[in-house]
């Protein structure tokens, strides 16, 4: 009789630690936002096109993925998103104000004095980026920083 109480309260013990040990384990479930459709590489991020889905914390790695919406909404993929996968924090980046390719104004000022001309930019870049630019006139490379307006403007030194 002692020997069945015995393996009654082992067996009941079990069941409190798994389930105590399952309920542990959904605590620790990390809610990611999730792409909800396939997005392509280039395509803006609507709110729409966003979900969120639970993760387990050993599933996701030692990679960095976004943990929040409002920083994926109006943002631009750089490479596709696949339904239903957390997105790394390098899988996303500012909207480009410059393609690659596009003719660009360009900007020179140093010491009250402006000279404007024109570029074709050699790479795509947001608000703030340093990118190369190929005078029209000359075909020489130079540098600059894209304006929120579109113009590039040179840096001294470039």
């Amino acid at each position: 009789m002692l020997n069945r109480v015995g393996l009654i309260v082992r067996g009941l013990a079990a069941v409190l630690l798994v389930l105590a040990s399952v309920r542990l384990a959904m605590a620790e479930e990390k809610r990611l936002p999730v792409p909800a459709v396939s997005i392509r590489a280039g395509e803006l991020i609507r709110d729409d096109m966003i979900t969120e889905r639970a993760f387990a914390p050993n599933g996701l790695g030692v990679a960095m993925f976004i943990e929040g919406r409002q920083v994926l909404v109006g943002r631009m993929a750089r490479r596709a998103l696949l339904p239903g996968q957390p997105i790394p924090t390098n899988a996303v980046e500012d909207p480009w104000t410059v393609a690659r390719g596009a003719t660009v104004k360009v900007v020179v000022e140093d010491s009250g004095l402006s000279i404007v001309t024109y570029g074709s930019a050699m790479q795509s870049g947001a608000s703030g980026a340093l990118i190369p630019v190929r005078n029209t006139d000359t075909g020489v490379i130079i540098r600059g920083v894209v304006q929120p307006d579109g113009t590039v403007k040179v840096m001294d030194g470039s």
